[in-house]
């Protein structure tokens, strides 16, 4: 069988799969896009995606050889005692203390600080509702090294010029609310596999700030997983900037994608991404 891909009669959906994968354009200039509404006759971004197929590599069974300082990202067995993820205040009650305890153990931290979390729910439809919002079918870092570094300014302004001078790392801590996820699973690249020139800054304009993620152009060499049929109690941990510049991978990008194999009739995803800055390690 080409390139080690499950076909269609095999089933569960585990193994590589090739699927196309959303990158930026190269464009002139910075890209940027509004969160807001923008002004009357400006476009909400002022970029493209462009669709590239590859191939997908499947980390099940093998979970414990991808590395967060190696590859940008980390999988983790762990059962929350939050189920429904629903309320927001039951989440910052429940599910934040747990998180927060459990990046400190597993990332060596003396202090964590969590600062949001989206919840996602697919809908068929591709309409953002209140609480839920869609998956970003579009390959992305949450941060850069300028709005990483900020983020400590901008969470912990009294203590971040003493904060900064230790090691900093944005982590996305995500992880299904429902299981097995078959519908728009996520992918994550090894950062290891990146050049410098894939990254591409980009403006997120809001009303009172700009904020600063990477857009990503697409390269042959570049290697991309994902975790099959992922159920709750299983998460992973994304990087999405390390102020460590030598010695370590400080990002991963990733994307849901459209898996060829999955059925219409598969649950539509839900998933819950919290994401924290974590000092020291």
């Amino acid at each position: 069988m080409p390139d080690g891909l499950t076909t269609l009669s095999q089933r569960p959906l585990r193994g590589a799969v090739r699927a196309s994968l959303n990158y930026l354009k190269p464009i002139a200039g910075k890209p940027h896009t509004y969160n807001y509404d923008p002004p009357a006759g400006v476009s909400r971004q002022n970029f493209e995606n462009e669709a590239h197929s590859v191939l997908i590599e499947d980390i099940r069974g093998r979970e414990a050889t991808f590395a967060l300082d190696g590859h940008g990202f980390a999988a983790i067995h762990h059962r929350s005692r939050e189920t429904d993820f629903i309320d927001d205040d039951k989440i910052k009650a429940v599910y934040y203390p747990e998180s927060e305890a459990l990046l400190r153990d597993r990332l060596n931290a003396y202090r964590v600080f969590i600062f949001d979390h989206t919840i996602r729910r697919r809908d068929p439809a591709g309409a953002d509702r209140e609480g839920a919002r869609q998956p970003v079918a579009r390959v992305h870092i949450d941060q850069t090294p300028r709005s990483g570094r900020d983020r400590v300014f901008r969470h912990l302004p009294d203590e971040a010029e003493s904060l900064v001078k230790g090691r900093v790392r944005v982590i996305n801590l995500w992880r299904p609310i429902r299981g097995p996820v078959i519908d728009h699973p996520l992918a994550m690249a090894d950062g290891s596999s990146l050049k410098p020139t894939d990254l591409v800054a980009t403006d997120l304009l809001y009303r009172d700030r700009k904020g600063e993620t990477y857009s990503v152009t697409f390269d042959q060499g570049q290697r991309w997983y994902y975790w099959s049929e992922m159920q709750p109690d299983e998460a992973l941990l994304l990087k999405c900037y390390d102020s460590a510049e030598s010695g370590v991978t400080r990002f991963s990008p990733h994307t849901a994608f459209a898996d060829p194999r999955a059925e219409a009739a598969a649950p539509p995803r839900q998933s819950i991404e919290l994401r924290a800055l974590v000092f020291g390690g």
